[in-house]
C-alpha cells in the first residue's frame, strides 16, 4: 500500500489539455468556416491528446524513480465539497493521484486515444452529413478523453463518479453522433439509459460505504483514507430484506462490493447490463474503437481493481464477479458466431473479453485483469480500426456476406487485421496469449467456489473466440469475392493517416504481452530472471494480494498448452468450414436451424427486456405519470384547478366589490373603520 505522495502540478494538464481543446472546438471554432476549421480542429484535437500522452510519459519517468512504497504523484487543485466541523468534517478534493495503476490506465487512454484521433482525421474527412460534423466529432472525442482521464486520475470516489458520468454522457453524444438517423439516436439513448441503472447502484454503494465510515468516525471518500480506515468496518453487517438469500444480515463489504460491481456491469457491459454495447456500433468506427478498446468499457474493470482492498475482503462479491465474468465471456462469444455485421462481431467479442477481465478480478488476480485490459486495448483497437479500413474500402458496407477475397485489394489492411485476429485468439507469442493464459491460470488456482468450472468455461470460450474471429477473417479476406463489380474495381487501401495507426497498434499487439510476462514464461524463455512479470511487480504496491494459489510450473505449462490447443482447434475449424468445405456452414445451419435462430436472435434478451421492463415502464409513464399525475393532478387540479377556483370566486362575489362608484368605496371604508374601532374597544375592555 502506498501511504505518501509527491506533489506534482504537471498532472493537471493531462486531463485539462483535452478539455481545453473541446471547449475551444465548441465555442470558438463555430465561427470558422471550412476548410480552415478542419485544420484547426485536427491540429488542436490530435495535438492536445498527444501532448497529454507526452506529459504522461514524463510523469511515468518521475514515478518509476520513486521508491516502490512511495510511487504516488498528487495534484490538489481545490476543495470541491466541504461540510462539517471537527472530527466529523468532510471534504472531497478536486485532486488527482497518479500511482502505478492509474499510470497504466493514463498511458493506455492517451496513447491508444492519440492513435484513434489521428485515424479519425482520415476516416471523418469526407463526412458530409453535417457541415459542422467534423468539428462536433472532435469536440466530443476530446471531451470523452477528458472525462475518462478524470475517472482514472481521481483521488476519491466522488471525483471518480464525475468522470464516470462524463464518459456516459460522451458515449451518448458519440454513439448518436449521426442523430438525424432515428436508429442512431435510439442507440445513443439506450446506452445512456442502461448505464444510468448501473450508475444508481454505484451511488448506493458509495452512500453505504460513506455512511459506515462516518459512523466509525472517518467520514471520507478518498481512496487512500478509505483503505486506511477499512479495517474498522470490514466486519460490519447490514440488514437486508427477508426474501434475499443468506439473510437477515449481510456483511457490509459484500453489499458495497455488489453495488459497485453493478455499476461496473453497466460501464463494462456485463450480464445483465451488456445490451447497450452492441448497439454502440451505430456511431462512427473510431468511436467504436475508443469506447470498446481503451476507455469507457474498461472503466468498470479499473474501478474493481482500484477497490481491490475491498473485494479481497468480500469473497462472496468476488465470487459473483468471477461467475458473472465467465458467463458473460461465454455468452458474448456464442452470439458472435452467427453475426454477419463486421462491427457487431467485434462488439460481442468485446463483451466476451471484458468477461475474461472480470474473471481475473473475481479470482483475485487483479494484475492479470489489468494485463488483459492493456493487451486488449491494443489488439481490439487494431481490429476496430482495421474493420473501419475495410468499411471505407467497401464504401461503408459492413455485411461480411457481401465481402470476400479482399486480401489482394487491401493487403496492408489484411495483414494488420490478421495480427489482431491472432492476438485475440491467443496464439503465442502475441500479446493475447500471455494475458489470457494468466487469467485461465488464475481461475484454475483460485479459491472461488466452482473455480474449475470457471476455468473450463474460459477455456472453451477461448476456442470459440478463435473460431468466430478466423471466421470473420476468412469471410472478409479469403475465398470467393462477393463484392459488387463496380465496388471491387475501385477498392484500395486507405491513405497513410489511417494505415500508420494500424501499424503502430499491430506492433504493440505483438510485443505488449512481454510487458506482463508471467514468471514461468520468463524462466522458460530467458533462463530465469527476477520479477519476470514486470507489470504485476509494478502494480503490486497498489493492488491487494491475489486470491489464487501457487501452482507448479509443469501444471502451468499444461494449462498453457491446453489454451493454445483450443485456439488452434477453433482456428482450424473456421478454416475447414469456410475455406475447405464451404458448403458445410449452410448445411449445418439448416440442420441446427433452431440453434442458429437462438444465437442470431441474441437469445431474445432485448425483446425480453422490451416486454418485461420497457413497455410496462412506458405504459406506467403514459397512463399514471402523464395522464394521471401530470394532466389530471398537476395541470387539472394544481394549475388549472386553482385558476378556475379563483375565477369562480371572483365571478360570483368579488367582482361586485369593484363597482366604480366612489360613494360605495367611501361607505365600505367607513364601515371597516367602525369595525376596527369596535374590535379595539372590546380588546381594551
Amino acid at each position: 500500500m502506498v501511504t505518501a505522495g509527491t506533489e506534482e502540478a504537471l498532472l493537471r494538464w493531462i486531463p485539462l489539455l483535452p478539455l481545453a481543446a473541446a471547449v475551444f472546438h465548441g465555442v470558438m471554432l463555430i465561427f470558422i468556416r471550412r476548410p480552415v476549421a478542419q485544420w484547426f480542429t485536427w491540429g488542436l484535437s490530435c495535438g492536445s491528446i498527444s501532448l497529454s500522452f507526452l506529459i504522461a510519459c514524463v510523469a511515468f519517468g518521475q514515478l518509476v524513480q520513486l521508491p516502490e512504497e512511495a510511487r504516488l504523484l498528487t495534484d490538489n487543485l481545490f476543495t470541491w465539497i466541504g461540510a462539517g466541523i471537527g472530527s466529523q468534517a468532510f471534504s472531497a478534493e478536486f485532486a488527482f493521484a497518479l500511482d502505478p495503476l492509474s499510470m497504466v490506465m493514463v498511458l493506455v487512454i492517451t496513447g491508444v486515444g492519440s492513435l484513434i484521433h489521428f485515424y479519425s482525421i482520415g476516416y471523418m474527412a469526407d463526412d458530409e452529413r453535417d457541415d459542422k460534423g467534423f468539428q462536433r466529432f472532435f469536440c466530443y472525442m476530446n471531451l470523452f478523453a477528458f472525462a475518462m482521464l478524470i475517472l482514472v486520475l481521481a483521488d476519491n470516489l466522488v471525483l471518480m463518479f464525475l468522470g464516470w458520468e462524463g464518459v456516459g454522457l460522451c458515449s451518448y453524444l458519440l454513439i448518436g453522433f449521426w442523430y438525424s438517423d432515428r436508429h442512431n439516436a435510439y442507440c445513443g439513448s439506450k446506452a445512456f439509459i442502461v448505464n444510468r441503472i448501473g450508475d444508481f447502484a454505484f451511488l448506493v454503494g458509495l452512500f453505504i460505504l460513506f455512511g459506515a465510515l462516518s459512523d466509525a468516525g472517518n467520514p471520507t471518500v478518498a481512496f487512500l483514507e478509505i483503505e486506511r480506515a477499512f479495517g474498522q468496518i470490514v466486519e460490519a453487517t447490514i440488514a437486508v430484506p427477508a426474501w434475499l438469500p443468506f439473510g437477515p444480515e449481510w456483511r457490509l463489504v459484500n453489499v458495497v462490493g455488489i453495488c459497485f460491481f453493478l455499476g461496473a456491469c453497466g460501464k463494462s457491459a456485463q450480464i445483465p447490463l451488456y445490451v447497450w454495447l452492441p448497439d454502440a456500433m451505430a456511431g462512427p468506427t473510431p468511436v467504436s474503437a475508443l469506447i470498446h478498446a481503451a476507455t469507457m468499457v474498461t472503466a468498470g474493470v479499473y474501478m474493481v481493481c482500484r477497490l481491490s482492498f475491498l473485494y479481497s475482503a468480500a469473497p462472496e462479491a468476488s465470487a459473483l464477479i468471477a461467475w458473472t465474468g465467465a458467463l458473460t465471456a461465454a455468452f458474448g462469444a456464442c452470439i458472435a458466431i452467427t453475426q454477419t455485421d463486421i462491427k457487431k462481431v467485434l462488439a460481442y467479442s468485446t463483451v466476451s473479453q471484458l468477461g475474461y477481465m472480470f474473471v481475473a478480478a473475481g479470482c483475485g488476480a487483479y494484475s492479470a485483469a489489468i494485463f488483459h485490459l492493456v493487451t486488449h486495448a491494443f489488439f481490439k483497437a487494431l481490429l476496430f480500426l482495421a474493420a473501419g479500413s475495410v468499411i471505407l474500402a467497401m464504401h461503408h458496407e459492413q455485411d461480411m456476406d457481401k465481402m470476400g477475397g479482399l486480401r489482394r485489394r487491401i493487403p496492408r489492411t489484411r495483414w494488420t487485421f490478421l495480427i489482431g485476429t491472432a492476438a485475440i485468439a491467443g496464439f503465442p507469442p502475441l500479446s493475447g496469449f500471455f494475458s489470457k493464459d494468466e487469467i485461465l491460470v488464475a481461475a484454475w488456482a483460485s479459491s472461488v467456489p466452482g473455480h474449475q468450472w470457471i476455468y473450463a468455461i474460459g477455456l472453451v470460450t477461448a476456442g470459440v473466440t478463435a473460431f468466430y474471429m478466423f471466421r470473420l477473417y476468412f469471410r472478409i479476406f479469403r475465398g470467393k469475392s462477393r463484392v459488387p463489380h463496380e465496388v471491387r474495381e475501385r477498392m484500395e487501401d486507405p491513405p497513410g493517416i489511417i494505415i500508420v495507426p494500424l501499424y503502430v497498434l499491430a506492433f504493440f499487439a505483438i510485443v505488449s504481452g512481454f510487458a506482463g510476462l508471467p514468471q514461468v514464461w520468463g524462466d522458460l524463455l530467458w533462463g530465469g530472471i527476477e520479477e519476470s512479470n514486470s507489470l504485476a511487480h509494478f502494480l503490486a504496491p497498489v493492488l491487494a494480494g491475489g486470491g489464487s494459489n501457487e501452482i507448479a510450473y509443469s501444471t502451468e505449462y499444461r494449462l498453457a498448452a491446453a489454451a493454445v490447443g483450443v485456439a488452434i482447434a477453433g482456428a482450424l475449424a473456421a478454416w475447414w468450414l469456410y475455406m475447405v468445405r464451404r458448403a458445410w456452414p449452410a448445411r449445418i445451419q439448416a440442420k441446427l436451424r433452431w440453434l442458429h435462430r437462438i444465437l442470431s436472435a441474441k437469445f431474445w434478451v432485448d425483446e425480453i427486456y422490451d416486454v418485461v421492463i420497457v413497455r410496462p415502464l412506458v405504459a406506467i409513464s403514459r397512463v399514471i405519470l402523464y395522464r394521471g399525475i401530470d394532466v389530471v393532478l398537476i395541470d387539472g387540479v394544481g394549475v388549472n384547478g386553482l385558476a378556475r377556483s379563483v375565477r369562480a370566486i371572483a365571478a360570483s362575489g368579488l367582482k361586485y366589490a369593484q363597482s366604480g362608484f366612489a360613494q360605495s368605496y367611501l361607505l365600505l371604508m367607513t364601515l371597516g373603520a367602525v369595525a376596527v374601532v369596535v374590535w379595539l374597544l372590546r380588546l381594551s375592555g
